[in-house]
């Protein structure tokens, strides 16, 4: 995949915007020290290129009492099965993330559940009828850390 070119300005504004997907375009062109009108074509801009997949609200899942998070590792019966399955997991709403992997599991998928018997409900009820040969789960006890991938400083000597 091709890598996008980002200039000094770019940079900036994703470093802004990364840290508070609500700022004002206006205070980003401020500081910046460029038109507000410099940020909206630049935002759009790298919306257009891919960089930028846009913006969102993320909800504690323990606020809206889903207590469990969980990460399964997927063992398919049959590995031409990959877009069979991918295709029924978006049908399962706890699942908020899915991966192809390398390694001893064909995917590994995130999952929030209510508690523990909610968990069980889903890998058996959900999970087990989608032709898995077997699958293995991690409960997270609590995230340390989450965080946007910095913006590389073009200037950096940094190896690649």
């Amino acid at each position: 995949m091709k890598h996008h070119q980002l200039d000094k300005l770019d940079e900036q504004i994703l470093r802004l915007i990364s840290v508070n997907a609500r700022i004002p375009f206006l205070e980003v062109a401020r500081v910046c020290n460029v038109s507000g009108a410099a940020i909206h074509q630049r935002v759009q801009k790298l919306m257009a290129v891919g960089l930028l997949k846009g913006s969102e609200f993320i909800m504690d899942p323990e606020m809206i009492g889903y207590e469990t998070c969980a990460y399964i590792g997927l063992y398919l019966k049959d590995p031409v099965q990959f877009d069979e399955v991918t295709e029924a997991l978006w049908k399962i709403p706890e699942v908020v993330e899915c991966h192809f992997t390398t390694g001893k599991y064909d995917m590994f998928i995130k999952i929030y559940a209510k508690n523990n018997r909610h968990l069980l409900k889903i890998i058996h009820d959900k999970l087990q009828p989608l032709g898995l040969s077997r699958s293995e789960t991690i409960i997270s006890f609590r995230e340390a850390i989450r965080r946007q991938m910095p913006i590389p400083d073009q200037d950096s000597d940094e190896d690649e």
